[in-house]
């Protein structure tokens, strides 16, 4: 059986090079080969004609199918994707031979909010549970990519200034995490990572742009172009939690007022529910999910909770359509499961305030919800931790 190791080791060279990423992208997910050379940023040729050479050396499934996929022949190695949240960590982990929803999860009602010395213990448990129901064992594991919900500088990889709470400035996940699990640990924003994973594993067809919606305790969105992801100069591009809705609003922790995370963040959702409620204390919702539970349910006040807060992030998401035209718009997070309590406001404030031809359905443009919820984060750090492992650096500063 192959060793997945082997293949991500050092090359040089750029025909070898290119290679080993042709290779990383199947590894991410089986595919046609048009698609691989796009991924892969390769030409249709070169593709063609290195399966044809990886098939005879019995690296990839030559076999024909009717789907014309390209597969990774039979190989030991795991890919690992962790998602941190202020209160829950998601683990994945799939052999890279295995189709992309093959995936083996894992969840913990616990996150940042722990700090990190006692959250990686956590992590470290939920990594080695997940790996063993592959099959597989640590030291098997080739990659690991992180999300977290805070701005990333992609030149050093370390947390952009200035460092929210419950982030510190010494704090450093990936660092941390590749020290247990020896291997390199990439890390990146949870919006961006939700952002790959969409353009990857969410639809049949990539979209040449697109945008992911991360809402829960904030909001962030990331930015697909083609199949880099937009992280402006220090990692800061679409941090649309922090537009000023409302001039004179409440403080956001980020020093402005009136931030779209003061208005439809977890925090100020409870709030409003817990001001207007008027049942007993066992009626009010503890959390967001409760209070998404209790609009499907009929309960008034987080009805219009959610639609309101659909309503302001809609008014937000037309000013980034005014300014990147994407073709697709995907709302994730714990917000997303409000369904068409928050998507159908959002939908028709996006329509009202935003230039119509950035929204025009004919011409294509979509908002739709995360057919990947609640995993859609730790699968995009599953794919950036595969990817980190190419000698060339594909990610733009």
């Amino acid at each position: 059986m192959l060793e997945a190791r082997d293949l991500l080791g050092p090359m040089s060279g750029t025909r070898v090079t290119n290679r080993q990423r042709m290779i990383i992208e199947i590894m991410i997910k089986a595919d046609r080969q048009s698609r691989i050379a796009r991924r892969s940023g390769v030409s249709q040729a070169l593709v063609s004609t290195a399966v044809q050479e990886l098939t005879e050396q019995g690296v990839v499934d030559g076999t024909r199918n009717r789907s014309g996929q390209v597969r990774l022949a039979p190989a030991r190695g795991v890919a690992i994707g962790v998602e941190i949240s202020h209160n829950q960590v998601v683990v994945v982990a799939r052999r890279v031979d295995q189709p992309y929803d093959r995936f083996v999860p894992r969840h913990h009602d616990g996150g940042a909010n722990w700090g990190m010395e006692r959250l990686l213990r956590t992590i470290t448990d939920m990594i080695t549970e997940a790996v063993e129901e592959t099959g597989q064992t640590m030291a098997d594991v080739v990659s690991a990519g992180v999300s977290v919900p805070r701005m990333i500088d992609p030149r050093t990889g370390r947390f952009t200034r200035p460092v929210l709470l419950p982030w510190h400035d010494h704090d450093d996940p990936a660092a941390e995490l590749s020290g247990i699990l020896g291997v390199p640990v990439a890390i990146d924003n949870d919006a961006n990572l939700g952002a790959m994973a969409e353009q990857i594993y969410g639809m049949d067809e990539p979209a040449e742009t697109v945008v992911y919606v991360k809402a829960t305790t904030g909001v962030g969105a990331g930015i697909m172009i083609g199949d880099m992801v937009y992280r402006g100069h220090r990692g800061m591009a679409g941090e649309i939690g922090h537009l000023t809705i409302d001039r004179d609003g409440d403080v956001c922790e980020c020093g402005g007022r009136g931030c779209l995370d003061t208005i439809v963040g977890a925090d100020a959702l409870m709030t409003q529910v817990r001001t207007s409620h008027r049942g007993t204390a066992a009626d009010v919702p503890q959390n967001l999910l409760s209070l998404i539970e209790k609009a499907h349910a009929g309960d008034a006040v987080c009805t219009r909770v959610l639609r309101d807060a659909g309503r302001t992030l809609g008014i937000a998401l037309a000013q980034l359509c005014n300014l990147v035209n994407p073709r697709l718009i995907v709302l994730g997070g714990e917000l997303a499961n409000g369904k068409d309590h928050v998507l159908t406001p959002c939908e028709q404030e996006l329509h009202r305030y935003a230039l119509s031809g950035t929204v025009d359905r004919s011409a294509g443009f979509t908002v739709r919800l995360s057919q990947l919820t609640p995993h859609a984060e730790a699968l995009g750090a599953l794919i950036l931790g595969l990817r980190s492992r190419s000698n060339e650096d594909r990610q733009p500063a």
